[in-house]
């Protein structure tokens, strides 16, 4: 029935795909409302997987439509597609249904992005002064210098790092590992923060909270988590005058855009990036290109 099946795989994405929490929470939250909507059209207790098919994905997708964004109805449509792939290969189900009905057509959003100038203003907002400023300009100049996601940064080790042949060793998403070079400025941050800050923070956190691994730490000795970052990057951008409407994940957007501004192949950032596909990095294209066609416009007589 519906809801064991979904019960086993969501076992499967945890076990056997190693997806990350968050992509667990998401696919449970968009399967248990679908198993709620169509339990709520049968008035039914539980329903057989087999008898679901494309008219009633759509029927569902069609309820949805006025109180949430065209992006989360993709969402929820992938998750039904992915789960009754499981079904297939597992003999579940004879053919996926959700397959044979279209993804909301979506206006695809540039990235935000900082300027160079920007950029370098905004990772040297920390004061490095003071402890937590220290570690502030670590992290933000390794977000910038590396390009990896947050939830990468705050589950590096200390392990990770290479100072002398400034490599830091990545785990992405699916647990693929990666190998991506920093720069001199991320170095000094951040043997300024190794050397000074860390072990301040280590001396300071009782032994249950501290975490010796770990390569960035609050001040109590404990790991960073995600939001924590968030709000760090929250703080610098109100102090930081004409840095307006980004997040953490926008220095690695930036990152990308100006390595492919400065000439980088696109394969190569795809792979310092960790995309599965070279499709997920050609966004950066239509960034360069803006600027082109701003470029362009300035100088050309006849713009």
């Amino acid at each position: 029935m519906l809801n064991a099946l979904i019960a086993e795989f969501l076992q499967h994405l945890k076990y056997e795909r190693n997806v990350s929490p968050h992509t667990q929470r998401n696919y449970a939250s968009d399967l248990e409302q679908f198993r709620t909507w169509i339990l709520s059209i049968e008035k039914r207790e539980d329903i057989e997987a087999g008898s679901i098919d494309r008219l009633t994905i759509r029927e569902w997708m069609a309820s949805l439509h006025g109180d949430h964004k065209k992006t989360s109805i993709a969402r929820k449509l992938a998750s039904l597609r992915t789960f009754f792939q499981f079904l297939v290969r597992e003999h579940r189900v004879e053919s996926n249904p959700a397959k044979l009905v279209a993804t909301p057509r979506i206006e695809r959003k540039l990235p935000a992005h900082l300027s160079m100038e920007d950029a370098v203003r905004f990772v040297e907002m920390p004061n490095v002064a003071t402890d937590l400023g220290r570690r502030d300009r670590a992290i933000l100049e390794m977000l910038y210098a590396t390009g990896i996601r947050v939830s990468e940064l705050v589950g590096m080790n200390l392990s990770d790092i290479d100072v002398s042949e400034r490599l830091v060793r990545v785990l992405g998403k699916r647990r693929k590992e990666r190998i991506v070079p920093f720069g001199e400025p991320a170095l000094m941050a951040l043997l300024l923060y190794l050397n000074d800050t860390r072990p301040i923070f280590i001396a300071a956190g009782k032994e249950t909270v501290r975490d010796e691994k770990a390569l960035f730490l609050h001040r109590r000795g404990g790991r960073l988590t995600t939001r924590s970052v968030g709000r760090l990057v929250d703080k610098y951008i109100r102090e930081c005058s004409g840095v307006f409407n980004i997040s953490p994940h926008s220095l690695r957007h930036t990152f990308a855009t100006h390595l492919l501004d400065n000439g980088a192949d696109l394969r190569d950032i795809q792979e310092l990036l960790g995309h599965a596909r070279l499709s997920s990095t050609q966004i950066y294209t239509h960034v360069s290109m803006e600027k082109l066609i701003e470029v362009y416009d300035k100088a050309h007589p006849k713009a």
